[in-house]
């Protein structure tokens, strides 16, 4: 049995050798390099809002953005390769530390996306070499009008008459956009209508034509403005023309959203060594705060919910890595780790600040940054409504109608995503299958609480067959989103009990996981009751599918244990 501390990352005692040895020296470095920073300068830096000049000099010393973000087909070392496994590591450390390191390395991958998906060998080779410099990339697709609704792009390309084109416009909340060596912007050619018109071209941030004008935020990150004014686009620079360049775009986001969970992982679990160490020796009334039982209650919640978070995505990381063409069910689990975790992690952190309360926001410490960052990851790369509606496209087939699929490995080898780059057209999400989500709950049945939630999801099941909406309320999101809420939870939790099986997780620590799943679902259920379109079948439904979890005083207070044995066991050096 695995115990608390070992669930969690610890830099004291972190050792990724699951890892081929150049990964784990990198992983192991980035952790060395935050530690011997210490956390005051940590903290200072980040009040100060201090632009990540060291840090992004000791990646490029180290090789770290290179050695990871280079794909094999690009590679100019044996050790570099895309790999979604370690990428993940990275951003939990990343994440465990600070997120303005995490945001400079998220919008790199982002700007490399439309690059290595590009059939440009010219452009592909200039980001290889740049990468080797330790540059910086940006995703230059939002706009100030528009945000990224790539539809209404104001980014206009007028052809200068020999092959290439003057490029004007702006492009906002861009990051790296003061630094990038290379600029990935989409736009649409002045002389073409319609989705043939649509261009993503590199453009480079010192050039003259391009204008930075300001960071829209008040932070370390580097969230830009910048205009483009009659920028030379030479046809060297073009990544994508037509509506290969609308799907290079939506590809890139599908890449890039799926690093929001790791890093939720990270902020939660440095958070969580604070809140408990500071609980267990806070004296009130003459008791230790973790005497009362509503302290214990909520740190426990805290708990099992990061340990579901780090369980879901782990085995995502499986499914992307696996990915083919004939197999996408990554497009359902992607948005599920954007969205699901990244809200798990909003929870975790509110739980454990009812607990220590003020101290949350004392300077000194972690938590004050991590209760504002942690706000952020669930906002970006599509908002949790919009990957909602998108995780509802996927569910009559998900629960309904099961196929048979090879199974998944565990995949922490050290190979090359290289289906990542080659996702094709982006589109034909309904017609993705899936394989029978009821074996992963099958395994746990004698579990009470993975056998209470089953009850509930096949109560959804039932739902969707007999009382789904129907066409007018289908135009009531709404209504379409607290049913999406419920089908996440199912889809949560069968990833989560496929990863304990593969990792042998005890059944005591996933019931109390599954106990807390059991309460969501009835309160997800009950909104659903009380929304304004909801029909009184979907009432009664809703209603019906409310489930008390099973209780046992014995097996919380076993996993209460593990908790407080956090205490003291991780806390950074000054």
């Amino acid at each position: 049995m695995a115990d608390s501390a070992s669930l969690l990352f610890n830099p004291h005692t972190y050792d990724p050798e699951h890892f081929d040895p150049e990964t784990r020296r990198l992983l192991r470095a980035t952790v060395d390099w935050f530690e011997a920073r210490g956390k005051r300068r940590l903290i200072e830096d980040y009040r100060s809002r201090a632009w990540l000049g060291d840090f992004l000099d000791f990646a490029a010393k180290e090789g770290l953005f290179a050695t990871f973000l280079t794909p094999a087909s690009a590679a100019g070392k044996d050790d570099q390769r895309w790999d979604t496994a370690r990428i993940a590591a990275l951003n939990e450390i990343f994440g465990f530390y600070g997120l303005d390191y995490w945001y400079a390395w998220q919008v790199t991958i982002l700007g490399l996306g439309p690059v290595w998906q590009s059939d440009n060998a010219e452009a592909r080779a200039r980001a290889a070499e740049l990468l080797a410099q330790g540059e910086v990339f940006a995703f230059g697709l939002s706009e100030k009008t528009h945000g990224a609704d790539i539809y209404s792009t104001d980014m206009l390309l007028t052809p200068d008459g020999e092959g290439g084109f003057r490029a004007s416009g702006s492009k906002y909340y861009i990051g790296n956009g003061n630094a990038a060596g290379l600029v990935s912007v989409f736009g649409r050619r002045t002389d073409v209508e319609g989705p043939d018109g649509y261009v993503f071209f590199a453009a480079d941030s010192r050039d003259e034509a391009y204008r930075l004008v300001k960071n829209v935020v008040d932070s370390s990150k580097y969230v830009s403005e910048f205009r483009l004014a009659d920028y030379p686009v030479a046809p060297a620079d073009i990544l994508h023309t037509g509506r290969a360049a609308f799907d290079a775009a939506l590809n890139t986001v599908n890449v890039g959203k799926f690093n929001l969970c790791t890093a939720s992982i990270g902020i939660c679990e440095h958070a969580m060594y604070e809140a408990v160490t500071h609980a267990s020796n806070r004296i009130l009334y003459g008791r230790p705060v973790t005497a009362f039982p509503h302290v214990r209650r909520e740190l426990t919640d805290a708990y099992v919910r990061l340990i579901g978070m780090k369980l879901f995505s782990d085995r995502a990381v499986d499914y992307f890595r696996s990915a083919g063409p004939d197999d996408r069910r990554y497009l359902l689990f992607n948005p599920m780790t954007k969205m699901k975790v990244t809200t798990e992690g909003e929870k975790v952190i509110d739980l454990m600040w009812d607990v220590i309360a003020a101290k949350g926001f004392e300077k000194d410490n972690y938590f004050a940054q991590a209760a504002v960052e942690i706000r952020g990851l669930p906002k970006l790369e599509g908002t949790v409504h919009v990957n909602l509606a998108l995780i509802l496209k996927f569910m009559r087939n998900h629960l309904l109608n099961p196929v048979d699929h090879p199974a998944v490995p565990t995949r922490l080898d050290a190979a090359d995503d290289a289906f990542l780059f080659q996702q094709g057209p982006a589109r034909g999400l309904g017609s993705v299958r899936f394989h029978d989500w009821r074996t992963a709950f099958d395994a746990y049945a004698e579990v009470p609480n993975v056998a209470r939630f089953r009850e509930q999801a096949d109560a959804l099941c039932t739902f969707v067959e007999t009382a789904a909406p129907d066409e007018e309320q289908s135009r009531d999101l709404d209504l379409l989103l607290a049913v999406g809420q419920l089908f996440a939870l199912v889809v949560h939790g069968q990833l989560i009990l496929e990863q304990a099986r593969l990792t042998g997780l005890d059944e005591e620590l996933l019931d109390e996981l599954f106990a807390v799943l059991v309460r969501d679902f009835s309160a997800h259920a009950v909104e659903l009751h009380g929304k304004d379109s909801a029909t009184e079948d979907q009432q009664n439904w809703a209603l019906g599918a409310v489930r008390r979890p099973v209780v046992d005083a014995e097996r919380s207070a076993r996993i209460w244990e593990r908790v407080e044995a956090l205490s003291g066991a991780y806390e950074m050096g000054q």
